[in-house]
C-alpha cells in the first residue's frame, strides 16, 4: 500500500541625491551608497525617525494582518539591518531613501555573499515598509519604484519517498505514552500536510475525528479543514485516550499535542522528535517536519491528484506557490522513464 493510500483523501529610475526635505545640510550619500570605512553600525543602535516607523510598521503587521511570530521576527531583523546600514551613512529618516540609496543596499547585501533568496527576502521587507509609508501619506515616492533584481532560482522542496515515509511512522516506539504521543504527530504531519506550527497549534475543538477533519488556523490566521486519514484518525484517538497522557496545565488549554509536563508542544519539541524518528527510522536525508509536507503534496499529484486540489489542502494563497511540486513530480516521471524506457538512452 502506498503512502498516500494511509489518507482518506484524494518611469526611468532617479539617480539624484536623496531629497533633501529641509535638510540641506545634510551630506548626500556616495555613488554607490556605501558605508564609511567603520561600516553599518550595529542593528540594535540604529534609531531616529525611520526606527519608529519600523516599530509602527510591525505593529500594524501583528495586529491588522495576522503576522505570525516567526515573520514578525524576520521582518524585524531584516528591517534593523536595513535600519543599520542607512545609519552608516548618516540617514535616519525615510524620506531620506531614494533608488540610489537602495542600489547601494543592494549592492552591499551582494557583498556580503548572501544567497539570492535571502537578499530577496530582505528587499521585500524594506518594500513592504516603504508601501506602508506611501499608503499612510509619510513618504511620497515609494524609492524602490523601478529598482529590479534578478530572479532568485527556486530550489525543489525536498521529500521523502514511500519507504522512508512507512519506516518513520512506524519509528515511534507506542509501548510507551511519548511513542504514542509521537505516532499521532507523525501521522497528522503526513496525512494533513500541516505546518509544524499549524500542528502544535491544534485544540480537541479543531479536530472532527468522525469525519476525519481537522480545523487549522494557517499564515495570516486564514482558517482551513484538513484531512485526516484513517491511520491518523486511529492514532489520535489511541493518543486522546491514553490514560498515561498528562493533564494539560492551565496555559495548554485544550491543546491536542503535549510535552512531559502537560504544556503545549512547541515548534521546537515537534522539530527534535520528528528528528529522533528520523534517527530510528535510519532514514540518511537531512529533514524537518516541514518535509512530511513536502513530501505529503509530491505524493498526491504523484499518485494523479490536480494541482488546484492540492493547493486548497496545503491552504496556499497561490496557485504558483504550489507549481513548485509539479516539478519534482516531473523529475520523479523522468528518473522513473530513464529506468524502465528501453531507449530512454
Amino acid at each position: 500500500m502506498s503512502p498516500m493510500a494511509r489518507s482518506s483523501t484524494a518611469a526611468p529610475e532617479s539617480t539624484g541625491a536623496p531629497a533633501s526635505g529641509g535638510r540641506g545640510s545634510r551630506a548626500a550619500p556616495s555613488r554607490s551608497a556605501e558605508p564609511g570605512p567603520a561600516g553599518p553600525r550595529d542593528p540594535a543602535q540604529a534609531g531616529g525617525a525611520l526606527q519608529a516607523e519600523i516599530e509602527r510598521f510591525l505593529a500594524q503587521l501583528a495586529a491588522g494582518r495576522g503576522a505570525s511570530p516567526h515573520t514578525l521576527r524576520a521582518y524585524g531583523g531584516d528591517l534593523a539591518e536595513f535600519a543599520a546600514f542607512l545609519d552608516g551613512l548618516g540617514l535616519r529618516d525615510p524620506a531620506d531613501v531614494s533608488p540610489r540609496v537602495l542600489r547601494g543596499y543592494l549592492l552591499h547585501l551582494d557583498e556580503r555573499g548572501l544567497a539570492r533568496t535571502s537578499v530577496s527576502r530582505k528587499l521585500s521587507a524594506v518594500r513592504s515598509l516603504f508601501q506602508s509609508l506611501v499608503e499612510q501619506g509619510r513618504v511620497s515616492v515609494h524609492p524602490a519604484t523601478g529598482l529590479r533584481q534578478g530572479r532568485a532560482a527556486r530550489r525543489l522542496p525536498g521529500h521523502l519517498s514511500g519507504e522512508e515515509i512507512s519506516a518513520l511512522l512506524l519509528a515511534p516506539d507506542e509501548t510507551t505514552a511519548a511513542g504514542r504521543r509521537d505516532r499521532a504527530l507523525l501521522e497528522v504531519l503526513y496525512s494533513a500536510g500541516t505546518r509544524a506550527a499549524e500542528t502544535v497549534g491544534l485544540d480537541r475543538g479543531d479536530l472532527d475525528l468522525g469525519r476525519g477533519i481537522a480545523r487549522v488556523q494557517g499564515k495570516g490566521r486564514k482558517q482551513r479543514l484538513a484531512p485526516l486519514g484513517k491511520f491518523a484518525r486511529e492514532a489520535l484517538q489511541r493518543y486522546l485516550a491514553d490514560p498515561e497522557r498528562p493533564t494539560p496545565r492551565p496555559r495548554a488549554g485544550l491543546a491536542v499535542f503535549l510535552g512531559a509536563r502537560g504544556s503545549r508542544l512547541t515548534t521546537r519539541s515537534l522539530q527534535r522528535i520528528v528528528a529522533a524518528a528520523l534517527q530510528k527510522a535510519g532514514v540518511k536525508r537531512r529533514a524537518t517536519p516541514h518535509t512530511l509536507r513536502h513530501s505529503f503534496a509530491t505524493h498526491l499529484l504523484d499518485a494523479g491528484a490536480d494541482l488546484r486540489s492540492v493547493q486548497e489542502l496545503l491552504g496556499h494563497a497561490h496557485l504558483a506557490t504550489t507549481q513548485i511540486y509539479t516539478h519534482v513530480s516531473i523529475e520523479n516521471l523522468r528518473r522513473i522513464y530513464e529506468r524502465a524506457h528501453p531507449r530512454a538512452g
